[in-house]
């Protein structure tokens, strides 16, 4: 049952125009990720992997979509969410599903993983577990690495509640004097610097915070300890800049992140189930929070933290690696990726395809190269202090080429670090640039400028996912590597437009969001709608622009045969008659994270159309950011989106539908395929063909 069904807030919309909730279709995501820690047939790593992601995505969630409908709420902004609900309405919809999330996450770590954990010699202790030598172990842990960290912090008359910042965990104290009953609250933050998981012998973990549990008296000497229970607070993770006031985008960024680091309200509040009322009184009145902003858990509070076992050097209980294969005309090119461009596109998909031996190589190639004079590049998340994309331009603009990377410094959770990176590059000559104000510049693209015997010629890096080694690992994604003489003239105006005054428009090639995208789009599907053999199938992270699924609808009606694989939120309800009955939605949930956008238009006898891009088919990404999306015109690159698509509708271990009314149900197994096991085979296969000697 969906959690619309379960909810009586959220009823349907008129039958003409049937839209599902994006807060409820985000968590039923949610829940499709959980189902893979439930998986018995998954390695044990693997599911406490995915355990910790779902946790990851409720404090995601909460931080920015239900502190968004709070802040609704209380600015008494009266106007209804695209399926017809109000702030006020959704909020009350959304707490049964997140319950049954937690119910779920707390049951599958006790009940399945800590005994399977415990089989394969990973032992998550409670105190009462450990032997009197762990104990000793334990306590001389604390005393030397943790007591002295540690800051009491009370709450009277002289010291006022102190601020507990985001997702920080705390442990929450009721302590009096002895022989009296009036006991004062009082504060203790385990820093993020401590492991949530503190190590023993032999692969055996105490949580941190029974560990200092149970030597909290050493900060409280002569009182008596009435109460010590683990909270943790979600805070809004917006920045509220306001850019047209902003003399300086970067400083105004820095304010921001300042601002929230102490100001932004609460929307969460999670505690174990033991606490004690007055506890949660105490907290709920200081945050400004509601009882229906409280989740107590049974057992454990943030799985998220399950990432530190996860990375333990245990092989034997994960997934095995993907072989690195090459891209075959890469493997042919011998160092000179430009001649082989220049021979025709290539088309990388991500990971099964080597992110190092392609986009890697095509920035360090274009770095080294001294007949390049240029490199234009976008950087929206990258990797840490060791980046190779950004060692890269660094080494071209100390080389002496003109090296313009756009930092967003919006991106959402990698402010801080985009600033780092925005002032490194700068101090070894690297023009940077912000993006453009109310804008955020998602489009993934490079522009390199050559100077070549007949004249200069552009060569280009259009993708879906970011420059980010470490997520191309794991991130589902594909790239254009191209010197089509349209698409980089286009890709010049996309980076006039971001770095200077240009106002262009048109564009002959490219789909640029807020211009062109959404419109280009439409006359698309509305252009199937006119054949008699409508074809579309739409790959994409999320589905909730009101006018894009709208125009689904007509051409549905139409009979148009649309597929839609949409990862995450969907608020298109398919197979609703008369109205989408021609539509079929499916999810996947696998090892590797979907993220590519691959968008097809047209039949096989007229020739279907390919398009790849950073873009989602929501609003934000169609009116409020940058993005490209490029179009796949060689036919031998058309029929390796076409054989992704393909493999995607076939899918049947990994695949959900989605039903009318907005449950998701997984795929009934007919051919027992695995898309991701069946990419990692073909791309191996490509591979070692490419190597067979003629």
């Amino acid at each position: 049952m969906s959690a619309l069904e379960r909810t009586e807030d959220l009823q349907a919309t008129p039958s003409w125009f049937p839209l599902l909730n994006r807060e409820l279709s985000w968590l039923e995501f949610v829940a499709r990720v959980l189902a893979r820690a439930e998986d018995p047939s998954l390695p044990l790593l693997e599911r406490v992997k995915f355990l910790a992601i779902s946790s990851q995505n409720l404090d995601h969630f909460f931080q920015v979509r239900v502190s968004g409908l709070k802040a609704q709420v209380a600015a008494r902004v009266s106007i209804a969410a695209p399926d017809g609900h109000t702030a006020e309405e959704q909020l009350r919809a959304i707490r049964p599903p997140v319950l049954e999330l937690m119910e779920r996450q707390g049951g599958v770590f006790e009940k399945d993983l800590l005994p399977a954990l415990h089989q394969a010699g990973i032992q998550v202790c409670d105190w009462e577990d450990l032997s009197e030598t762990d104990r000793r172990n334990a306590h001389e842990i604390f005393h030397e690495r943790i007591f002295p960290v540690l800051t009491p912090l009370s709450v009277d008359h002289a010291h006022p509640f102190p601020f507990i910042s985001n997702l920080s965990l705390n442990l929450a104290l009721m302590v009096c004097e002895p022989g009296k009953d009036s006991p004062h609250f009082a504060r203790v933050k385990l820093p993020a610097l401590f492991p949530r998981w503190i190590p023993l012998a032999d692969q055996r973990f105490l949580p941190v915070e029974q560990l200092v549990g149970r030597n909290i008296e050493r900060l409280f000497p002569g009182m008596d300890i009435v109460a010590c229970v683990p909270f943790r607070v979600t805070r809004d993770a917006d920045l509220a800049i306001e850019e047209s006031e902003a003399v300086d985008l970067l400083i105004a960024i820095e304010s921001g992140l300042r601002r929230r680091q102490r100001k932004n309200a609460a929307s969460r509040l999670e505690m174990l189930a033991l606490t004690p009322e007055r506890i949660q009184r105490m907290l709920t009145e200081e945050l400004e929070l509601e009882a229906d902003d409280v989740y107590r858990a049974r057992t454990l509070l943030d799985f998220g933290s399950l990432w530190q076992l996860y990375h333990l050097d245990r092989p034997d209980l994960k997934e095995p690696a993907i072989p690195s294969c090459v891209p075959p005309r890469l493997a042919r090119s011998r160092g000179d990726i430009f001649a082989e461009l220049r021979d025709g596109d290539i088309l990388c998909h991500h990971p099964y395809e080597s992110f190092h031996a392609s986009v890697e190589a095509f920035m360090a190639e274009a770095a080294e190269d001294p007949d390049v004079l240029a490199i234009k590049h976008t950087l929206y998340r990258t990797s840490g202090p060791d980046s190779t994309i950004v060692r890269t331009l660094i080494q071209a603009a100390e080389s002496g080429k003109q090296v313009v990377t756009l930092v967003e410094l919006r991106a959402r959770f990698d402010e801080e670090a985009n600033i780092e990176w925005a002032r490194a590059l700068e101090e070894a000559g690297v023009h940077v640039v912000f993006g453009v104000v109310g804008l955020k510049a998602h489009g993934k693209i490079t522009l390199v400028v050559r100077n070549e015997p007949h004249g200069i010629r552009r060569y280009a890096h259009v993708g879906t996912g970011n420059y980010n080694p470490q997520t191309a690992q794991i991130y589902e994604d594909v790239g254009l590597l191209t010197c089509n003489p349209g698409i980089c003239a286009d890709l010049a105006d996309v980076f006039n437009y971001l770095t200077g005054y240009s106002r262009q428009q048109r564009f002959g090639e490219l789909l640029v969001a807020p211009m062109s995208l959404r419109q280009r789009l439409l006359d698309l599907i509305d252009n199937e709608a006119r054949q008699a053999d409508g074809r579309i199938v739409l790959k994409a992270n999320s589905l909730s622009d009101p006018e894009l699924i709208q125009a689904l609808y007509r051409a549905s009606q139409c009979g148009v045969q649309i597929d839609l694989i949409i990862r995450g939120i969907c608020c298109l309800r398919p197979g609703v008659p008369g109205v989408s009955e021609n539509i079929r939605v499916r999810s996947i949930v696998g090892r590797f994270l979907e993220h590519s956008r691959i968008f097809r238009f047209g039949s096989d006898a007229r020739g279907p159309r390919y398009f790849i891009g950073s873009a989602d088919l929501m609003a934000r990404n169609l009116d409020g950011r940058i993005e490209v999306v490029a179009p796949v015109k060689d036919p031998q690159l058309a029929e390796r989106l076409r054989e992704i698509l393909d493999a995607n509708l076939a899918d049947d271990r990994l695949s959900w539908e989605l039903e009318p009314e907005g449950a998701w149900r997984r795929v009934p197994t007919a051919r027992d395929l695995d898309l991701q096991e069946h990419l990692i085979d073909l791309a191996r296969r490509r591979s070692e063909l490419d190597a067979t000697p003629s």
